[in-house]
């Protein structure tokens, strides 16, 4: 016997979609999945990282501070010394007919130069050097034809530097 062959049917008209027949669906454009768990440990991670960033300038920020109040402390520290130097200076540049007296001076003075080379301390200030506003604060202007323009011609107290922050600056008479 002889199988019956069913026969599928074709519509007769079948339905060829063109552009414009075809709806426009609104694309929506694929939104991978996200893990909530992945979301919390980004969330974590990058809070973690600012947390280690913001301990670092703080650490950064505490060093340069504690360097700067430690120069600060020993700059007012040597400012007190200053008046003990310009009174021995003084006392150098008197006439002393008692020489163990001038000694003594002297190895005072000596001694405290000397500290304050220890420390860093640098002196400036002198006849014949070129004024500077930056070191220098004029208190007195001459006119002598002998000497240069902006040219200090006397110093009434020497200037006192400490690495680049000035400590006092020196008192002199600019010439011209």
């Amino acid at each position: 016997m002889a199988k019956k062959e069913k026969k599928q049917e074709v519509p007769a008209e079948e339905t060829v979609e063109t552009p414009e027949t075809q709806e426009t669906a609104p694309e929506t454009p694929e939104v991978p999945e996200v893990n909530p768990w992945e979301e919390k440990y980004n969330a974590e991670h990058d809070s973690f990282l600012r947390l280690a960033a913001d301990y670092d300038n703080f650490r950064k920020r505490t060093i340069k501070e504690k360097e700067a109040s430690y120069g600060n402390g020993k700059a007012d520290a040597i400012e007190k010394i200053l008046p003990i130097y310009d009174n021995l200076e003084r006392a150098m540049n008197q006439a002393c007919t008692d020489e163990a007296y001038k000694k003594g001076v002297e190895m005072t003075m000596n001694e405290l130069l000397k500290i304050f080379g220890n420390l860093g301390v640098e002196i400036f200030g002198q006849v014949g050097e070129e004024f500077n506003p930056e070191f220098h604060n004029a208190v007195m202007h001459t006119e002598d034809e002998s000497l240069g323009e902006n040219v200090i011609s006397q110093v009434f107290l020497k200037g006192f530097k400490l690495g680049d922050k000035v400590v006092r600056f020196a008192m002199v008479q600019v010439a011209n």
